[in-house]
């Protein structure tokens, strides 16, 4: 079956040249059916990047940006997100203060949040440790993540949040007292009973049953196009494969895929998705 005159959209994938496959990539999930991707910047230390203030994460953006223009040749439409991985408190802790550890990670969404104000990305990225840390640790990567927020409120953009699994209810609250709307608080590998605006991984086994519901959600693959590591988390075509599935298989409707690919990610982004 051929997919519907739909977009595609990935909500949440890594392209990266200089240590996986790159535009090929890119390339597997256009002929696969897919039409747009939230490109999403790798954390600093994969792209050899060892942070000390805010401005050196300016490599890692603008190397992102130039992969989103390298990934446009190939015809698909490609959103920039930018921001500080959560894991990488980890990592500047081997080599300063917690203090100062915080204060190079939100300097980093400082600078993110400016290159989303010129135009050049459309949302940020943060979030906390999906692994268990010591409670000085949670609380400072939670002071980042609001930190975050804030800037998301500021620039009226979404945020990509990076977090544990399950409903990080808690984030609610801290949307609420940041000022950004909840439905703009995207729950990167989500779970369904997350109360933030869930991206799932394509495979999700609830996607279908959810979609007829009318639940409002994205898909993703979280691919991180490294060669040591092929096809994680799930590889570069799934999300045109598996939506192609779900309507092959009846489990979805057309509308339920325009509502995940255009509709839902239009309105949380602020972007305009509609067949190229």
């Amino acid at each position: 079956m051929k997919l519907p005159a739909i977009p595609i959209t990935d909500d949440h994938i890594h392209i990266d040249p200089a240590n996986g496959r790159g535009v090929e990539a890119a390339k597997d999930f256009r002929r696969s059916g897919g039409t747009h991707i939230f490109l999403v910047a790798k954390p600093s230390w994969s792209l050899g990047v060892e942070p000390s203030s805010g401005e050196d994460y300016r490599e890692v953006f603008d190397r992102t940006l130039h992969v989103a223009e390298m990934v446009r040749e190939t015809g698909l439409i490609v959103y920039p997100v930018l921001g500080v991985h959560p894991a990488e408190m980890n990592r500047l802790t081997e080599r300063m203060s917690l203090e100062a550890a915080a204060g190079v990670m939100t300097a980093g969404l400082d600078l993110a949040a400016r290159y989303v104000g010129e135009g050049r990305a459309v949302a940020l990225k943060s979030g906390r440790p999906h692994y268990e840390v010591a409670p000085e640790v949670l609380a400072a990567s939670n002071a980042v993540l609001f930190h975050a927020l804030e800037l998301g409120a500021d620039c009226g953009c979404a945020v990509q949040l990076h977090a544990e699994s399950g409903p990080c209810t808690d984030v609610v609250d801290m949307a609420r007292r940041a000022g950004i709307p909840v439905e703009r608080v995207v729950k990167h590998f989500a779970t369904p009973d997350t109360p933030l605006m869930p991206s799932f991984i394509a495979r999700h086994e609830d996607i279908p049953a959810l979609a007829r519901s009318g639940r409002r959600f994205t898909m993703e693959s979280d691919y991180m196009d490294e060669n040591s590591r092929p096809g994680a988390v799930i590889g570069p075509k799934s999300v045109p494969r598996f939506t192609r599935r779900y309507l092959e298989e009846g489990l979805i409707a057309e509308e339920d895929a325009w509502r995940i690919h255009a509709e839902t990610p239009s309105r949380t982004y602020g972007v305009d998705i509609a067949l190229p």
